[in-house]
């Protein structure tokens, strides 16, 4: 499964029943919940990061985005418009893409 494929289920999911979908009932607490709850997983992650532990750090980078994904959502924020800011980035060095933002 790709990222694309995995934000279409998503977005599916926007109208699905709460009751039947974890998705839906992520969205439909609202976009400030989606974004704690992708703020948990992050630092689910980080830990898993620190620890050493590959495994667990796979399992929760799957879960960091899913969820960062259902946040993208829950703003009505493509997928598509992402990455074509990270297109947008591309050859230029970090360092000045980021003194170029102030």
């Amino acid at each position: 499964m790709t990222l694309d494929d995995l934000f279409a289920i998503i977005e599916a999911r926007k109208g699905a029943d709460p009751d039947g979908s974890w998705t839906a009932k992520l969205l439909a607490k609202g976009p400030e919940k989606c974004a704690e709850k992708f703020g948990e997983e992050a630092i689910e992650a980080i830990i898993e990061a620190v620890k050493g532990d590959k495994d667990a750090l796979t399992s929760e980078a799957a879960d960091v985005l899913y969820h960062f994904l259902v946040m993208l959502a829950a703003r009505d924020v493509a997928l598509e418009d992402v990455m074509a800011e990270l297109a947008r980035r591309q050859g230029t060095s970090g360092i000045a893409e980021k003194a170029a933002r102030t």
